[in-house]
């Protein structure tokens, strides 16, 4: 099993350094198993979304199909499945992987007004600290 840096996986998704992204893919196509942690996509979803500045929708198509890679093995896949879902409904990736990770059953307190109100429309168990 091998796993990625995040540069790899932006150099796979944005295809902006054509020979990079040439290897990522021929490293990923050739591996048996990659691992990818959730702070690595944590990280991705930030540079998408910074530096090249897509739109939420592309980075939500970018994360699911990394995710549903066949040789891709995602840490915690049911929680960044959830994470996602919160992303696409308007939460913030880091507000949403951090809901997701939580245990169920679990309030999750926050100073962060704006996450408490977009959370509460999704249902999701988020108080005001």
């Amino acid at each position: 099993m091998i796993a990625f840096d995040t540069n790899v996986w932006v150099r796979y998704v944005t295809n902006d350094e054509p020979d990079q992204a040439k290897q990522a893919l021929a490293v990923l196509a050739g591996a048996e198993e990659i691992f990818v942690a959730k702070t690595t996509l944590l990280e991705l979803e930030w540079v998408l979304r910074a530096a090249y500045e897509l739109s939420a929708a592309a980075i939500i198509r970018a994360l699911r199909h990394i995710l549903g890679l066949p040789n891709v093995q995602i840490e915690m896949p049911d929680q960044l499945e959830k994470a996602i879902d919160y992303y696409e409904k308007g939460l913030d990736f880091a507000d949403a992987l951090h809901l997701a990770s939580s245990s169920e059953g679990v309030s999750f307190y926050t100073f962060d007004i704006a996450f408490i109100k977009r959370a509460r429309s999704l249902k999701a168990p988020v108080k005001a600290l």
